[in-house]
């Protein structure tokens, strides 16, 4: 029988915020949070480990594929759970956690990756095939989906009609299952890590079969008590943001930071290791799954319960948006990085948290 080759840690932090979680019930007072918040924050080291492992044991791409289609399906689940219960006070919160996960992975991931790597390795290559497919297949989703809606006349508002919305998720399912074929069969070795020859991380032994499917077992468990305890942390975020008196938006942000840390924390570590290209594929791959199943399945809940979704973003949050996309597209135009990109990525992702507490 194969020994299971896990650190005792990556078990025990989910199981034990598991139960911090059920404790809830229990009403231990506000000091419980911090345990809660204890919890979280492992999980979400636990979740990282979790996810390179099975990345390892099934190879690249389907490796990152697999954690952006796990941590997008919850994150999903969480923004349609609430806006069951939220009822028309929720109309925005689609949008609002779409455009704050986008900019995040666009700007704040993509630009530390670039950054960090760049100032350990000086410059660092991708395959700018795959980048390319991933940018030219996310800028088509985004644009149709948060910008066209201020523009079409049928509803009035930044709102489609159902005709409308019906349609675009059903056009945002093709674009996304398409890169996924594009990705994975058609033209998978546009999106291969180049090896290198003294990267020890490539040639290592992969885990075994059993190793990783209780890893891929765990990963789940991990990233179901990440999103749940940020539900139950958003209304002590939500309090603690107004009482610093900035505006409610930021509370979206900041859940959607937690939501993404697993991805976001193994984004870094894969380019502090000198692979650059499964950062890009974890984070152009999560912008893609985010947006590009997470609108089809709040336009499903809206048709079926007749609730309005608002999915056009405003001037502000268009211009930034555009400037992301142009940056990234020209950073990654030439299949080379350094600190420079890194740096712009930054500044940029610097301005959005800034205009939102400042607008």
């Amino acid at each position: 029988m194969q020994k299971l080759s896990l650190p005792i840690w990556t078990i025990a932090a989910p199981i034990l915020a598991w139960i911090a979680y059920f404790g809830l019930s229990l009403n231990f007072g506000d000091y419980y949070k911090f345990i809660l918040g204890a919890g979280l924050i492992g999980s979400v080291l636990a979740a990282v480990h979790h996810a390179e492992t099975v990345a390892h044991r099934v190879g690249e791409p389907f490796g990152t594929l697999i954690l952006a289609l796990a941590i997008t399906i919850i994150e999903v689940a969480l923004i349609v759970s609430i806006m069951l219960s939220g009822g028309p006070e929720t109309a925005v919160l689609a949008r609002d956690t779409v455009f704050a996960a986008v900019m995040i992975i666009l700007t704040g991931i993509t630009g530390i990756c670039l950054f960090v790597g760049g100032i350990k390795f000086r410059e660092q290559t991708f395959r700018l095939k795959g980048v390319s497919a991933a940018l030219i297949t996310l800028t088509a989703i985004l644009v149709l989906t948060l910008v066209l809606p201020n523009y079409t006349t049928s509803e009035a508002g930044p709102s489609y009609s159902n005709v409308q919305l019906g349609f675009v998720a059903v056009i945002s399912l093709v674009l996304y299952g398409t890169f996924v074929l594009v990705q994975t069969f058609r033209h998978r070795d546009y999106f291969l890590p180049k090896e290198t020859d003294g990267n020890e991380e490539v040639h290592a032994d992969p885990p075994s079969k059993q190793t990783a499917i209780v890893s891929m077992v765990i990963l789940l468990l991990c990233l179901a008590i990440v999103v749940i305890l940020a539900k139950s942390l958003a209304k002590d975020i939500e309090i603690a943001v107004l009482n610093a008196g900035a505006p409610e938006s930021l509370v979206g942000v900041i859940i959607a930071a937690v939501v993404l840390l697993p991805e976001g924390m193994a984004a870094y570590r894969a380019a502090r290791k000198n692979r650059l290209q499964t950062s890009l594929n974890l984070a152009l791959g999560s912008a893609l799954a985010s947006i590009g199943l997470t609108i089809p399945a709040v336009a499903a809940v809206s048709m079926i319960t007749g609730l309005t979704i608002t999915l056009g973003i405003d001037t502000k949050s268009t211009v930034l948006l555009l400037l992301s996309l142009f940056t990234v597209t020209l950073s990654l135009a030439n299949g080379k990085t350094n600190i420079l990109q890194g740096i712009v990525l930054l500044v940029i992702f610097a301005v959005y948290l800034f205009t939102i507490i400042a607008p």
